[in-house]
């Protein structure tokens, strides 16, 4: 028992310094594939930077500061494969593509899978790549070579990889989320002719829509010329519609005018025929009034001369009728010594005989 255990032990310690070596391995690919691409972003911010305008001199180079320390980067969630993957497509020509393969780890699941392949390099080792080689190839064998170039024929194929690809992983617990094609090489004696065909339907095209779009050009042009005729069609016979508008307008307004002048000389005409007939009218009256009155006043004469039988006793009856209310009368018996400047002031026992009947014997 103690030989078997030192022997699992050995064992075991074996799997994990080769996985470890693995580890390392990929992690130091991808600090040299930063720092090349760090490289090349510097040299080429440092060409740009060495270029200056004709004619000025380069200004003095300041001394860059020192460099600091990086902090060494985390690779623990990144993994990067430099493979590809290659396969003969139906026809016979040899395909090779990169592609991004997004997969997951169930949290449930991860015991498992530590305990059945070991660490994440040994899982893309052992699980992840070999699927997507055999995949790959037993799907790609079914297109065409043309089928990678044009987007239809990708898309379909990137479409049954993913689906391919997960249900086949599905089996190791785990989850494939996407496999994304990023680059197809495909061999140049197919890739030309097809990028020259596709050019030439593209420049087809491109010469098709600029005929449609000289046709419509022209049609355009027709159009706007058919509209600056219609509009100025329309703006004469607009004009033309208010001058005849306006003339017809005056024409009514005349017309009214005219009526109106005519239906206020008559209505002046009934007015002036209403006065002279109200004024005959009054005149009929008033000597018909005189007449009445004055020949009653003849008859009242009349009548009362009749009863006093007598004219001038009713010319003395007219004339005490018209004397003032207010007239007095007094009888004075006039004697020796009266001055008629007295009458006025004298009473009836103050003058003539009735002083001289008053005087003492």
């Amino acid at each position: 028992m103690a030989s078997q255990n030192v022997a699992m032990e050995g064992l075991q310690k074996r799997a994990l310094a080769d996985q470890k070596e693995k580890r390392m391995d990929y992690l130091e690919q991808q600090r040299v594939q930063e720092s090349k691409s760090d490289a090349s972003s510097s040299y080429s911010s440092s060409s740009r930077l060495a270029k200056t305008a004709p004619g000025k001199p380069a200004a003095p180079a300041v001394p860059a500061a020192p460099p600091k320390p990086m902090p060494p980067p985390d690779f623990s969630n990144l993994l990067s494969l430099n493979q590809f993957v290659e396969f003969p497509s139906r026809d016979g020509f040899e395909i090779s593509l990169d592609m991004t393969v997004e997969f997951e780890f169930l949290p449930e699941h991860i015991a498992w899978i530590y305990q059945s392949y070991g660490d994440l390099p040994a899982v893309v080792d052992k699980i992840i790549m070999p699927q997507i080689l055999s995949v790959s190839r037993l799907k790609g064998s079914a297109y065409r070579a043309k089928d990678f170039i044009v987007g239809e024929g990708r898309e379909k194929f990137q479409t049954d990889l993913t689906e391919a690809l997960a249900k086949t992983i599905e089996e190791k617990r785990i989850i494939i989320h996407d496999a994304l094609i990023r680059h197809v090489n495909v061999p140049m004696q197919i890739l030309d002719p097809i990028q020259q065909s596709s050019i030439a339907v593209e420049q087809d095209l491109t010469n098709k829509e600029k005929q449609n779009t000289a046709r419509k050009q022209a049609e355009l042009n027709t159009e706007l010329g058919l509209v600056e005729q219609r509009r100025r069609q329309v703006g004469q016979e607009t004009e033309k519609l208010k001058a005849e508008i306006q003339a017809d307008q005056e024409k009514q307004v005349a017309q009214l005018r005219a009526e109106a002048s005519r239906q206020a000389a008559e209505i002046e005409k009934q007015t002036a025929l209403v006065r002279a007939d109200k004024t005959r009218t009054l005149g009929q009256a008033q000597a018909t009034t005189i007449t009445w009155v004055e020949g009653e006043k003849a008859k009242g004469f009349e009548l009362k001369a009749a009863a006093f039988g007598d004219p001038a006793a009713l010319t003395l009856w007219e004339f005490a009728q018209n004397l003032n209310p207010d007239l007095r009368v007094t009888i004075l018996h006039a004697g020796p010594g009266t001055l008629w400047t007295d009458m006025e002031k004298a009473k009836l026992g103050d003058l003539g005989g009735a002083a001289l009947l008053n005087k003492p014997q």
